[in-house]
């Protein structure tokens, strides 16, 4: 699978964080950025070039321009002459520095964008790979609803037509939230971590077969719907299959992956009568449990003496788990 190379444009950030506009060799919105990593070229003031990554957007603060004052005039031109020959999409000045007056030439020279922001040069850091880090995450975007439901984002998967946008309008009336209906755009924002969100185009609105489409913030307010919310937890809805086993105690632990990283998953069969807000709503608390630590089919177990600890229980003492809990 090729993996597609997204951007941010300058634009974006200057609106973002605010930036005053030194110089601009084009408009915001052609100066496009495609790597979240960022430097503050120290080593490359003092000329050593190896390993530089000049797509990086490049960040002078306050340590840099106290080395910079010291230099002379000559040496000075001569070290920013061969930092700005290797066009840097933008270079960022911190803490409202005034920048030198050669670096003005040499950002109409070489054609880099010269920004500058009042903000400290480890805040601004900090908070430029953080927003980096969401525009430019690799992503998929995934047929489902996603619903946050007591502070878990739940994504909801699973065939057209088997309800997974009645539930979320179930759980909608029962006090929780919409992030997306029939497309969630999903990104890998860390190692750990998905975020998942609606197409702008999309978003908050939803398809009720009977009904057709709705705006879910308009029916049911601004306190219904969120625009992005953390991947906690995937839960598949199917139809019902009585040939088919379903886990009754919850002992292993499922998960699905998405992009690289696991996310705790369960699979809800579904047939009339079943109230699926009700058990999407007590799958999410679940989930909050295990998460800090408790497991009710373990406790369960170790009372009834089956298990000590926490072993690897095997599907065939999963059946026999049940069958004791079913006779108890």
């Amino acid at each position: 699978m090729t993996t597609k190379t997204y951007t941010v444009s300058l634009d974006k950030l200057i609106r973002e964080f605010n930036l005053e506009k030194v110089y601009l060799p084009k408009l915001p919105q052609e100066i496009l950025i495609s790597t979240a990593d960022v430097n503050r070229p120290g080593l490359q003031l003092v000329g050593y070039f190896d390993f530089f990554d000049y797509q990086r957007v490049q960040i002078l603060g306050k340590s840099e321009f106290a080395y910079m004052e010291r230099l002379p005039q000559e040496e000075l031109e001569c070290c920013l002459e061969k930092f700005f020959s290797h066009k840097p999409p933008v270079i960022v000045i911190t803490r409202g520095l005034e920048p030198f007056a050669c670096m003005l030439e040499l950002a109409k020279k070489y054609e880099v964008a010269l920004v500058r922001t009042g903000d400290g040069t480890s805040a601004f850091l900090s908070n430029l790979i953080s927003l980096l880090n969401v525009e430019l995450a690799p992503r998929i975007t995934r047929h489902g609803v996603l619903v946050e439901v007591y502070g878990e984002g739940i994504l909801l998967l699973g065939d057209s037509g088997v309800g997974k946008s009645e539930t979320a309008i179930e759980l909608i009336k029962r006090g929780h939230r919409l992030i997306a209906d029939d497309a969630v755009e999903i990104r890998r924002v860390s190692n750990k971590t998905l975020v998942g969100s609606s197409p702008e185009n999309i978003r908050h609105f939803m398809e009720l077969r009977g009904i057709g489409i709705i705006n879910a913030r308009r029916l049911f307010g601004m306190g219904a719907v969120k625009l992005t919310e953390k991947i906690d937890m995937v839960i598949s809805m199917e139809l019902w299959d009585p040939e088919k086993v379903y886990d009754r105690m919850g002992i292993e632990n499922e998960y699905i992956e998405i992009l690289g990283i696991k996310v705790p998953g369960l699979t809800i069969p579904v047939k009339p009568g079943r109230n699926l807000a009700v058990i999407i709503e007590v799958a999410a608390m679940n989930n909050r449990q295990k998460k800090m630590g408790y497991n009710a089919a373990h406790e369960l177990l170790r009372k009834l003496g089956m298990m000590d600890d926490v072993p690897n229980v095997s599907p065939e003492d999963n059946v026999d788990a049940y069958s004791a809990y079913s006779y108890i």
